[in-house]
């Protein structure tokens, strides 16, 4: 058997604003932008060098959903972006305004530091060491 996960749904508020923030200052590609309704699009973004696993942006609709926008995971870490190289993203990440709530940590599996999105979602930017 053969499973992946392809798709994971991120709440936001705002297509345009999602999608400015995560190719502008993340560096991702957009992968799919398709109008769906007047009101809802299938959009896709993909970090660099990835071809697996994408974000569907998914505008919250109702009070229900908005009140996740930032939040999904009630505080904690929510995605984690691993990179062959920490310190060439971490600066970048810095000089694009991307704010990072905790402070580079080398741990016993690689370096690791937490930023936010644009709606305050926590991510762990991670170099995983040679013995994972």
């Amino acid at each position: 058997m053969l499973q992946q996960i392809v798709l994971l749904a991120l709440v936001i508020n705002d297509y345009d604003e999602a999608i400015q923030f995560y190719t502008k200052k993340l560096g991702f590609r957009l992968i799919e932008d398709t109008v769906l309704s007047e009101t809802k699009r299938w959009v896709l973004v993909r970090p660099p060098g990835n071809s697996e696993c994408s974000l569907l942006l998914a505008k919250a609709a109702g009070d229900e959903q908005r009140s996740r926008i930032g939040n999904q995971t009630g505080g904690r870490v929510f995605l984690f972006l691993k990179t062959d190289d920490f310190w060439r993203d971490y600066n970048n990440f810095l000089s694009k305004g991307i704010q990072f709530i905790r402070e580079p940590k080398k741990e016993k599996y690689g370096t690791v530091a937490v930023f936010q999105d644009l709606y305050g979602n926590l991510w762990d930017l991670i170099e995983y060491s040679d013995k994972k």
